[in-house]
C-alpha cells in the first residue's frame, strides 16, 4: 500500500528543522513563557488533542506535554506500553491510521528511531520525536530556549558536551551548528556519535558559520567553555553495559577538579535524569552557575512553542 502525502510537519529528528525555523520556535517559546508568568495562557490549541506514546518512562516529558497540552486548551491522553504495542500487539501503520482519525497530533517516546519514522510515514498528523535511541530534538530545543535566556544571541557561543555521543549529543551537534555556534563534542574512544551526524553537522557549520570540534581530553575541551553539557553515560536500554561504561567514561565526570580548568561563571547544564557521583558531582548540579532546573522547567515552554509550531504549519500548508 502506498502512502499518500498529506499537508503536516513532523519533528523525527533535529534534522527537520532549519536555522530560521528554530529560532521561530525560541521566540515563541520565550513568549508562551512570559504571557504564562503573567497569568495568560492563550487557547492556541483550543479543542485538540495530543496522543502521547510511551515506551519509556518519563517524568519530564509526559509531564511537560500533558501540562502543555492543557495551558493552550487542548488535551492529551497517554498511551502507556500496556494500552499500545509498537508493531507487536498492532502493526505501526494500524496505530498510525487509528492515531489519525481521533487526535490532532502524535508525540512518542521510543527505544527506535525507527517506529518514530515509520508513525511519520504512516500518520496524516503531526509527530513528534519526544525521545528516540537516535535523536532528542524537543530536549536539545529546550537548551537552546535556556541558553537564549541566559545569553542572548547565540552566534559564537561556546558550548561544551561531556559524555556518550548519544541522542542527545546528536541533536544538540545539529541545532547548534545551525544557530552558529561552537560546539565542543568531548567523549571518550568508542563512544563518538554517530558518523552520519557529524557529516551533516561539519556541511551545516560551513553555511552557517559556527564551529563543531572533537576533544578527546576534557581538560582541554572545557577550556573556553561558556557552557558545560553532560548526561548519563548508561541510559535505558544499556544496563548489561553499566560497568564497563563506568570505567570508560570515569575521566569524563563532571566535577569540581574539571570545573576549574574551564572560564568561571561558566554555567552547568544536564538534560535530567541524573546519576549523581556518576556523570556528575552533587557540587557541581547543585552549584551557582548550574541551569540544569532552568532547563527542566523550559521543557514545558519549548514544547509548548514546538507544538503550536507545527500545528500553524499545518493551517498554512492546508490553505496552499
Amino acid at each position: 500500500m502506498n502512502t499518500p502525502i498529506h499537508k503536516k510537519r513532523d519533528l523525527r529528528t533535529a534534522a527537520d528543522l532549519g536555522r530560521d525555523e528554530i529560532l521561530e520556535i525560541i521566540h515563541r517559546s520565550v513568549e508562551l513563557k512570559s504571557r504564562l508568568k503573567k497569568g495568560d495562557r492563550p487557547a492556541l490549541l483550543d479543542g485538540r488533542c495530543l496522543a502521547m506514546i510511551f515506551q519509556k518512562p518519563s517524568l519530564r516529558t509526559r509531564s511537560t506535554f500533558d501540562i502543555g497540552m492543557s495551558q493552550l486548551g487542548g488535551h492529551a491522553v497517554y498511551l502507556g506500553p500496556n494500552e499500545i504495542g509498537l508493531g507487536q500487539r498492532e502493526s505501526i501503520s494500524d496505530i498510525a491510521h487509528n492515531l489519525e482519525r481521533w487526535f490532532d497530533m502524535i508525540m512518542a517516546r521510543t527505544f527506535s528511531q525507527k517506529h518514530i519514522n515509520q508513525l511519520a510515514e504512516y500518520s496524516r498528523i503531526p509527530v513528534i520525536n519526544a525521545l528516540s535511541d537516535f535523536d532528542h530534538p524537543c530536549q536539545a530545543l529546550t537548551d537552546v530556549m535556556t541558553l537564549t535566556e541566559k545569553a542572548g544571541k547565540l552566534d559564537g557561543f561556546n558550548l561544551t558536551y561531556l559524555g556518550d555521543g548519544n541522542n542527545v549529543c546528536h541533536s544538540l551537534m545539529v541545532i547548534c551548528s545551525r544557530l552558529g555556534m561552537n560546539l565542543t563534542v568531548s567523549t571518550p574512544p568508542g563512544y563518538e556519535p554517530d558518523a552520519s551526524v557529524t557529516k551533516l553537522v561539519l556541511q551545516t557549520v560551513r553555511k552557517h558559520g559556527g564551529r563543531v570540534e572533537f576533544v578527546g581530553n576534557p581538560t582541554n575541551a572545557v577550556a573556553n567553555a561558556q557552557a558545560i553539557y553532560t548526561d548519563v553515560w548508561t541510559s535505558m536500554g544499556q544496563e548489561e553495559e553499566s560497568r564497563k561504561r563506568l570505567e570508560d567514561f570515569s575521566a569524563f565526570q563532571l566535577n569540581t577538579a574539571l570545573l576549574s580548568k574551564a572560564p568561571e561563571g561558566a554555567m552547568i547544564m544536564h538534560d535530567l535524569p541524573a546519576h549523581r557521583g556518576e556523570e556528575i558531582t552533587d557540587e557541581v548540579i547543585d552549584c551557582r552557575n548550574s541551569i540544569v532546573f532552568d532547563q527542566a522547567e523550559n521543557r514545558l515552554h519549548a514544547q509548548k512553542g514546538l507544538m503550536v509550531f507545527l500545528h500553524e504549519a499545518c493551517q498554512a500548508r492546508s490553505r496552499c
